[in-house]
């Protein structure tokens, strides 16, 4: 095997590239859409050494999928590496801060999208699995990576977090998640006029007082173990009261507001795979620019993750 040259992409220059904007590029967000597979059929079996990770500490989508390789026990299986966490036009970038591509050597993402279609000009999205063997990527789907980490690659046999008399149920939990909190943020702060705003709102807060409620009696949202659910739900809410709630201005009330989620949120911060994925000096708010007299102001709170969560006895 050759080595790599690790390489820098230049500094994030907004006045030469300008801004990166995903809605912008043409085709489909997520193109590259391989599963891998654990019989060892198909192009991407599941090999140990194979595949490796590109993701970005800022990104919620991609912290998922090293939260899940973390609670598998994948960390010697799939290699990751993080990108930039700014970017201009030219998109995800590799700098100093986060350290050089280990496998490929490329400065910027897009040379994996690519490497994987000559030409192509489409969003450049974290995260992606990338394919050693083939020196292309296997899939930029997140939903579909994490699932994949959590059930195709064995890991911790004690951690299941798909089980397969839930599956129907998680997905369609997963399903309001998406719509009422992975996403939400984005609908309110476009919303364009006092009732859309106040309609979408208060669908993210009813959303929280929903599941305010589920964990009253059940220390997850399955019950006593983790589960993909809990995956995709948790770094949403470690980002609403630092970026998505003070730059959409959704409610008045943090999530500090709602006991049993805060409690939640902190007793899954307490554990190795949520915490060590977490930097939070990568969660900013992005100054609110809507000046509407009927959006409510709404501060970031630096909330203490390590007050005592006493989840353990739910």
């Amino acid at each position: 095997m050759s080595e790599i040259t690790l390489n820098y992409a230049g500094p994030v220059d907004l006045d030469a590239y300008g801004r990166y904007r995903p809605g912008d590029r043409p085709g489909p967000r997520y193109p590259f859409q391989g599963r891998i597979t654990a019989d060892g059929a198909g192009e991407f079996p599941a090999e140990p050494g194979r595949y490796h990770l590109y993701v970005a500490a800022v990104c919620p989508y991609a912290q998922r999928a090293v939260i899940v390789r973390s609670l598998k026990g994948l960390q010697d299986v799939i290699s990751l590496s993080y990108v930039d966490d700014e970017r201009d036009g030219r998109g995800w970038a590799f700098r100093e801060r986060r350290g050089a591509d280990p496998v490929n050597g490329f400065t910027t993402l897009r040379e994996a999208y690519e490497a994987t279609e000559p030409g192509f000009d489409g969003h450049v999205s974290v995260p992606v699995l990338w394919d050693r063997a083939g020196g292309r990527i296997v899939s930029n789907d997140f939903p579909d990576i994490t699932i994949d980490l959590g059930t195709r690659f064995g890991g911790d046999p004690e951690i299941d977090l798909y089980p397969e008399e839930l599956r129907p149920d998680i997905d369609a939990l997963n399903a309001r998640i998406y719509e009422y909190a992975n996403t939400a943020a984005g609908r309110v702060a476009s919303a364009a006029g006092e009732t859309e705003y106040g309609q979408a709102r208060q669908a993210v807060i009813s959303f929280l007082e929903e599941l305010d409620a589920r964990l009253a009696d059940r220390r997850f949202l399955f019950g006593s173990g983790i589960t993909e659910a809990d995956v995709r739900l948790w770094p949403t809410l470690l980002r609403f009261d630092l970026a998505d709630n003070p730059s959409a201005r959704i409610s008045e009330r943090p999530l500090t507001a709602f006991p049993n989620l805060w409690a939640y949120a902190r007793d899954l911060y307490r554990h190795p795979a949520f915490r060590d994925s977490t930097d939070f000096s990568a969660i900013t708010s992005p100054a609110a620019t809507e000046t509407d007299p009927w959006r409510i102001p709404v501060e970031p709170l630096h909330a203490d993750w390590d007050e005592p969560h006493r989840r353990a006895a739910v």
